[in-house]
């Protein structure tokens, strides 16, 4: 990464600098300095307190990131909506693990992605920032390096990365449009199914009904957080689980999956500051139910 200063920035100290014009972590600062990092002006190794001049090129360079044990390359095609050399937006299929568990230890999008970067000769592992489950399919955001992501993850906490999705629920809704407000919390005994429980975290699920038929409605929703299975946990708990969603009470005569799709993805980059906006259309055994 490269930066000439400017003429308003000249006698900050690097340290500085990268903090306040490029929100440059202390974590991440600290990983620079003692991670194998290294910082250079005018191609010329410096510390984080050298005083920045006006004209001075700025070099920093990342340590290289340390992979976990599963995330071993895999080369599997990708259909890739955007990438630049910051984010990587997908659209991932229904079936498809995001990252390696013992469960589904290879396969994944995380091994897809690891071996693109390996043909790229990128030193990254993989950061994933709107992850969706196994059987969700649809637009995901990916942070290239862990600058980014730290950037993004900021981002998404402050509310101001949007995801909207297209579900089909069983039954109709008395409701067509309406805001579902429960605190989400892990269901005692599973590592993997959540509950609403009044101990739980706030979760707020935003939607309007698009098409009914004789046993399912088309609903868009919108999040405003973003809690493990909020959206199925949701409409279970209202009394209409998603198509397919045997976790949560569906049932799986129309669909084998539960019947989600994120369409929609907007975010600002981190690093362009623009508003970009990515779209996704309804996978094929959604859009033959409605």
């Amino acid at each position: 990464m490269n930066w000439t200063i400017a003429k308003h920035h000249e006698g900050l100290m690097i340290r500085t600098y990268l903090q306040q014009e490029h929100q440059f972590s202390k974590r991440m600062m600290k990983q620079i300095i003692h991670n194998g990092g290294e910082i250079r002006v005018n191609e010329v190794k410096q510390t984080v307190r050298y005083v920045l001049k006006a004209g001075d090129v700025l070099t920093v360079t990342l340590p290289e990131e340390k992979k976990g044990s599963m995330m071993i390359p895999e080369k599997m095609p990708l259909d890739i909506v955007y990438e630049d050399d910051t984010v990587l937006v997908i659209k991932k299929p229904a079936g498809r693990a995001t990252i390696p568990s013992y469960l589904h230890s290879s396969g994944t999008i995380a091994n897809g992605v690891l071996a693109h970067y390996e043909q790229q000769n990128l030193p990254y592992t993989f950061h994933v920032v709107t992850r969706l489950d196994r059987n969700t399919s649809g637009i995901m955001l990916i942070a290239k390096h862990r600058w980014g992501h730290s950037l993004l993850s900021e981002a998404q906490k402050k509310g101001k990365i949007k995801r909207a999705y297209y579900a089909i629920i069983e039954g109709h809704l008395q409701q067509k449009k309406g805001t579902i407000n429960a605190p989400i919390d892990r269901k005692e005994g599973s590592i993997i199914e959540r509950k609403v429980s009044h101990e739980g975290k706030h979760a707020t699920t935003h939607y309007t009904a698009l098409k009914e038929s004789n046993d399912h409605t088309l609903v868009h929703v919108q999040l405003e957080t973003g809690r493990t299975h909020q959206i199925r946990v949701h409409f279970s708990y209202i009394g209409h689980p998603l198509a397919g969603d045997d976790l949560y009470g569906g049932v799986t005569s129309f669909i084998s999956r539960q019947a989600l799709h994120c369409h929609h993805l907007s975010f600002e980059h981190p690093i362009t500051n623009e508003q970009v906006d990515f779209s996704a259309e309804m996978a094929d055994d959604m859009k033959q139910m409605v």
